[in-house]
């Protein structure tokens, strides 16, 4: 394409959009005039940055076509309204689209913790290698560490605490999932490596019953939110590697934007796994009181995705924000 023939052809559009732009009670034909040059000129742009690197001439159609998008779609203010389509559409239908992932990496993370913890419940050397046997007795012991360890601190600052390093963890997850999905199966391992050992030392001394009721009522819950967070990672980091019939930058986005409003909703989720945490698993209840309530919870979260997010994502939801609060995606040149 002939750089100088192109600008000399279409420079009066531009400056014409520009002088529109300035207008302070446009028209409604001067409206109209403003929006027909707004989709030409952002064909104009895309095709310059297709064809001809020229940096000053790029950054000026990029101002100008900025100008008029947000002329053209307005400013748009958050409101209750978007928080109730959030919490209804937006992250149920992201966790249900996104359950081939999290899924299998449930299935698989659980198995790797019992096998972690089978190998060392029936392997006293390895036993020894985790810690001196006073230090194990102490740890597995009836009213040794792994119970007290959820009423050694008062349940509110108990409960935040949790809260804070768990929303910590799903939230590195979905963040790292874009450095190829390795910074996420590291987590996970970590993740499963504690969970194993708590199993295999107390299974060793046949204590395996009260480990499991101290740990499914909050677990359940818990261990959901960092295997959705887990698998939003690394679907995102697999769409670096193969982003499908999009663009690499147009995937990237999308499931970069998806991630992000994971990260709130599961915080959310993380703070009612963090309050059974601190009040209920260290409470007088029964153990199978205990179990009921994570059991319940977990329950009401599973119906939440596949009845409201699987509607949703059937009426043709993503989990993404609004269509016409995206950055709009420009026609290349084949």
């Amino acid at each position: 394409m002939d750089l100088d023939v192109f600008v000399t052809a279409h420079h009066a559009e531009w400056d014409r959009l520009d002088r529109l732009l300035g207008r302070r009670r446009p028209t409604g034909a001067e409206i109209d005039e403003l929006v027909t040059l707004y989709q030409r000129i952002a064909t104009h742009l895309s095709l310059l940055q297709s064809t001809t690197p020229d940096p000053v001439l790029i950054a000026r159609l990029t101002q100008l076509v900025a100008r008029a998008r947000s002329t053209v779609t307005g400013t748009r203010h958050a409101s209750w309204r978007d928080a109730a389509r959030f919490l209804t559409h937006g992250f149920p239908s992201a966790v249900y689209l996104s359950r081939r992932w999290w899924i299998p990496t449930a299935l698989l993370s659980i198995a790797l913790a019992a096998v972690i913890g089978w190998w060392i419940a029936a392997h006293p050397e390895v036993q020894a290698s985790i810690g001196a046997p006073s230090d194990l007795r102490e740890m597995t012991r009836p009213g040794g560490q792994y119970e007290t360890y959820y009423s050694s601190h008062p349940a509110a600052s108990f409960a935040a605490q949790v809260w804070t390093n768990n929303a910590q963890a799903a939230a590195m997850c979905l963040v790292l999932g874009a450095f190829l999905c390795v910074p996420v199966l590291w987590i996970l391992f970590l993740n499963m490596l504690n969970l194993g050992v708590g199993i295999g030392l107390m299974s060793s001394v046949g204590r395996l019953d009260t480990f499991l009721g101290l740990v499914v009522p909050h677990g359940l819950l818990e261990l959901t939110a960092v295997f959705v967070a887990a698998g939003t990672g690394l679907r995102l980091g697999w769409t670096l590697i193969d982003p499908g019939p999009r663009t690499r930058r147009a995937a990237l986005a999308q499931e970069g934007r998806a991630a992000l409003g994971m990260a709130v909703g599961l915080a959310l989720v993380l703070f009612i796994s963090g309050l059974i945490e601190g009040f209920v698993t260290p409470s007088s209840l029964p153990t199978w009181a205990r179990i009921t309530i994570g059991a319940a919870a977990e329950l009401a979260f599973l119906i939440y995705v596949y009845v409201c997010g699987g509607r949703a994502a059937r009426s043709g939801e993503q989990g993404d924000i609004e269509r016409a609060a995206r950055s709009a995606e420009l026609p290349t040149a084949a």
